[in-house]
């Protein structure tokens, strides 16, 4: 039986930058099938997993502290599959970065507590029954639409709006057996234009 998974704890190897905590984190993804319409809507075909948070009802995406014997992209790797129980591919390039105030420190007016988030996109690959904080946070699948409503905080808001844009720009499959000219191109009426000068 392999050895069980564990969370990191402290913060003897914490990252700071300017009095902020350096904080690293993702929206685990996954591609449900097929959109439901023609225009390869990949909106209505992907669900982020969310996370809760001991007595709360609302969401947020895994996400943590960044320490200084990991890159950005393993620590929100690891926050991943210790609060979330999840594994997988993560885009290097980051969604964005927010300055937000901690949980703790959210009604203090000290500078205390600030942090700076590094979200990511991480293509869940493999989802594990058990994981390190499991009774701590508990996860759940949704929509898009549904995790705008959910999520606890505006800065995260944000960060799925960012999300919603890289989706758009991943490039697409190409669909085998249909024939495509080599030298095909549909050109804009403002290259048609310079190109006629």
């Amino acid at each position: 039986m392999p050895a069980p998974l564990l969370a990191r704890k402290g913060r003897h190897l914490q990252r700071y930058e300017n009095q902020l905590r350096l904080v690293a984190g993702c929206i685990p993804y996954k591609i449900i099938g097929k959109p439901d319409n023609q225009s390869g809507d990949l909106i209505n075909g992907v669900e982020v997993l969310m996370i809760s948070s001991p007595g709360r009802h609302d969401f947020v995406f895994p996400k943590g502290g960044w320490e200084t014997d990991e890159t950005v992209c393993e620590a929100a790797c690891r926050e991943a599959l210790e609060e979330a129980g999840v594994r997988g591919i993560i885009d290097e390039i980051e969604l964005g970065n927010w300055v937000f105030r901690s949980k703790s420190s959210q009604g203090s007016c000290s500078q205390e507590g600030g942090c700076r988030g590094h979200i990511f996109a991480l293509e869940v690959t493999e989802e594990l029954d058990y994981w390190p904080e499991q009774k701590m946070h508990g996860r759940k699948w949704v929509a898009l639409e549904e995790a705008y409503a959910l999520c606890r905080y505006d800065w995260m808001r944000e960060a799925l709006n960012l999300f919603r844009i890289y989706l758009f720009s991943k490039p697409v499959p190409p669909v085998s057996g249909l024939y495509e000219p080599p030298k095909f191109r549909i050109s804009t009426s403002a290259e048609r234009a310079i190109a006629s000068c």
